[in-house]
C-alpha cells in the first residue's frame, strides 16, 4: 500500500499566504490601479530591452573623500554605512517585538526591508574598503532586497497584499537580472529602469489613499530623502570641498538613505500606538 507523507494541502501551505492575498476581495478602483502597476512594470522590460545600453562611468570608484583614518581606508564612505546598520537593528526590534500587532504581509516587507538594509551595511562597507565592480555587484544586490521590501510595502498600504508579495517577488528577480546584466556585458540600463522605476511607483502611489487597516506609511518622505541623496551621490566632490573636507557627498548620502528608513520606524510606531 502506498502512502504519503504529507497531504496535498499541506504542501500547499507554503504559498498559502500569497494565494489568499490574490484571492482576497477587491475594493472599487482595484483593477484600474493594478492594471497601471503592471502596465508600469511591462513598459520598463520593454524599455529594458530596446533601449540603447548605459554604461558606468568610466572613474565611478573614484570617490572624493580618499582619506583612512586610524589605518581604515577610506573611512567615511566605508563608516557612513553605520545609518543602514542602526535602521536595521531599529527595525528588527519593532518587529520582534510588536511585529504580532501587523498583518502577515506587512511583517514580511517589514522584514524584508530591515534585512536588505542590514545587508547593505556590510556589503556596502565591504565595497568601500576596495572599491571595484565586484564588492559593487553586492552592494547593488543588497540594495535590491531592501528596495523590494520598501516597494512590496508601499504597495501593501496602497493596494493589496497580492499586488505587494508579486511586486516584491518581481523587484528581487529583476534585481538579479540586472545585475547579472551589468556582470557580464557592463549595460546599467536595467538597474537604472530598476531604480528609477520603483522611485516613480513610490511617487504615484503617494497620491493614492492608505488602504482602511494599513499602516500608514508617509511615502512623501520616502520620495525626499531618496531625491535628496540622489543628489548628494552626483555632488560628491563639491558637497566635500563645501564642507571643507569634512564630509563628501557619497558618505552623506549613506546617512540620508538609511534615513529613508524613518517613515517606515514611524508608520510602525504609529500602529503600535493605535493598537
Amino acid at each position: 500500500m502506498r502512502t504519503h507523507s504529507s497531504s496535498p494541502l499541506r504542501r500547499l501551505q507554503p504559498v498559502l499566504p500569497v494565494l489568499t492575498a490574490v484571492l482576497q476581495p477587491r475594493r472599487h478602483g482595484f483593477w484600474e490601479q493594478a492594471l497601471a502597476l503592471y502596465g508600469g512594470m511591462l513598459l520598463l522590460l520593454v524599455l529594458a530591452l530596446l533601449l540603447p545600453a548605459v554604461a558606468q562611468p568610466e572613474h565611478y570608484h573614484a570617490f572624493a573623500d580618499q582619506r583612512s583614518w586610524l589605518g581604515l581606508a577610506y573611512a567615511g564612505d566605508v563608516l557612513s554605512n553605520l545609518g543602514f546598520a542602526l535602521a536595521a537593528l531599529a527595525g528588527g526590534r519593532q518587529l520582534l517585538k510588536h511585529g504580532w500587532q501587523i498583518s502577515g504581509t506587512t511583517r514580511v516587507m517589514c522584514a524584508l526591508f530591515f534585512v536588505g538594509l542590514a545587508c547593505t551595511a556590510l556589503a556596502s562597507a565591504a565595497y568601500h574598503l576596495a572599491p571595484t565592480d565586484a564588492g559593487l555587484f553586492w552592494d547593488r544586490m543588497a540594495m535590491g532586497v531592501a528596495f523590494a521590501g520598501l516597494l512590496g510595502l508601499a504597495v501593501q498600504t496602497r493596494l493589496d497584499d497580492g499586488s505587494a508579495w508579486l511586486t516584491a517577488i518581481a523587484t528581487l528577480v529583476a534585481a538579479a537580472l540586472s545585475m547579472g546584466v551589468w556582470s557580464h556585458s557592463g549595460n546599467l540600463l536595467p538597474w537604472v529602469l530598476l531604480q528609477g522605476g520603483g522611485m516613480l511607483l513610490v511617487l504615484w502611489l503617494a497620491f493614492v489613499a492608505v488602504r482602511k487597516n494599513a499602516m500608514s506609511l508617509s511615502l512623501g518622505w520616502v520620495i525626499a530623502w531618496y531625491g535628496l541623496a540622489k543628489l548628494l551621490e552626483l555632488s560628491d566632490l563639491d558637497v566635500f570641498e563645501l564642507t571643507g573636507g569634512w564630509i563628501s557627498g557619497h558618505s552623506l548620502k549613506h546617512w540620508v538613505v538609511a534615513a529613508a528608513a524613518l517613515p517606515v520606524l514611524q508608520a510602525f510606531h504609529a500602529r503600535q500606538s493605535n493598537s
